[in-house]
């Protein structure tokens, strides 16, 4: 795991480089065409250019950050850096949008005459080219090593192909036919680039605050512990993201109440190889729910009581039930739709239910969170 990140991290420091070199040719060129030509599109492009540029060597800094070692404060790496760099990325994706725009605006206002090469069309037009070349690198990099800001930044520079072209547009209808837009094509550029801005706001923002773990990771994790003999159900699966590849997991698993100490505890070891080995995730608890299986009438009311709590609308989910006939006690979880309006309303309704059901048992019902598919 140590080497796979190193080389990862080399792959997100070449990548940023890249486009660093090539965000300032291109910024350094259009910003001579706009200042020359009076054009305050082609000098909005340059400044998208050079955001971009900067962004790249944020993205550098916090992937060399991110790879630093656990440390006694931060046991689980640094790898959340990554989140924290991209914020500052949306940041000044932001402030050069929001500049370009007023601007831009100012320029609608107060039009000001431009004028245009053949050298500075044959400029623009390889800017487009080489933003979607660069755009195309940056994300297959980005995919390829699972990093969101280097695949967002490919996505980026992929719009600004489109955006160039738009300038470019723009300045051959001004040299065709003598229309002129420009200001107001450096405008709808500024638009795009605020709306970049908020999005890669957003996208942080949710790494940040932790987000619900993707299917195919849950899902995995699921079907390698269900995978043994011994386990009957996995439920309660929560996967903590300590960044990019970077996941640390615990879940509940339904066993016989039958089994020994020794033997949960030969079952929770092989479950947490098996894990790590077929998803690359540290399954650092289980939690064991018993599954009653020496008495019939547990089964019957277990049955019973699925029936009655399932028939809710809301209801996700019944699982960990258990009952001990000697304490007359039994347990059981539930999982709610997030979408219920009064969710502590329904669980009441549910408990009130089975307890009424059940007048001689000690009924305990906890309420779970849907927290994976």
């Amino acid at each position: 795991m140590g080497e796979a990140r190193e080389d990862r991290e080399k792959v997100i420091v070449r990548t940023s480089l890249i486009g660093i070199l090539a965000n300032l040719f291109l910024a350094g060129f259009k910003a001579a065409v706009g200042l020359a030509a009076h054009s305050v599109a082609v000098l909005s492009d340059a400044v998208n250019n050079l955001s971009d540029a900067l962004s790249s060597v944020i993205t550098i800094i916090g992937a060399r950050l991110a790879g630093r070692a656990p440390d006694k404060k931060h046991p689980m790496g640094h790898g959340r850096i990554e989140y924290m760099s991209a914020m500052i990325v949306a940041a000044i994706v932001l402030y050069a949008g929001i500049s370009t725009l007023v601007d831009s605006v100012k320029k609608i206002i107060h039009p000001e005459e431009v004028s245009y090469t053949a050298v500075s069309l044959v400029i623009l037009a390889a800017a487009v080219i080489v933003k979607i070349l660069l755009g195309a690198y940056t994300k297959k990099k980005g995919e390829s090593v699972n990093s969101g800001s280097l695949a967002a930044s490919g996505q980026d520079a992929s719009q600004d192909a489109i955006l160039s072209a738009s300038v470019l547009a723009s300045a051959l209808l001004y040299r065709l036919f003598s229309i002129k837009i420009e200001a107001w094509v450096g405008a709808v550029i500024a638009v795009f680039i605020i709306k970049a801005g908020f999005e890669m706001v957003s996208d942080a923002a949710d790494d940040i605050l932790g987000v619900r773990v993707s299917s195919e990771i849950s899902v995995g994790i699921k079907k390698t512990i269900l995978q043994d003999p011994d386990v009957h159900g996995v439920y309660d699966l929560i996967v903590n993201n300590y960044g990019p590849d970077r996941y640390l997991a615990s879940a509940h698993i339904e066993v016989d109440d039958t089994m020994t100490a020794r033997e949960i505890d030969a079952l929770t070891r092989r479950l947490q190889q098996r894990v790590y080995e077929e998803n690359g995730i540290i399954l650092g608890t289980v939690g064991v729910y018993s599954v009653n299986t020496e008495d019939d009438e547990a089964g019957r009311i277990r049955e019973d009581i699925r029936r009655r709590v399932m028939k809710r609308e809301g209801v996700l989910q019944f699982h960990g039930f258990f009952l001990d006939e000697a304490e007359k006690r039994m347990t059981f979880d539930v999982i709610l739709d997030f979408a219920v309006g009064d969710r502590q309303a329904l669980y009441r309704e549910i408990c009130d239910e089975i307890r009424a059901a059940y007048p001689d048992y000690s009924v305990q019902v906890t309420l779970d969170v849907d927290v994976s598919d």
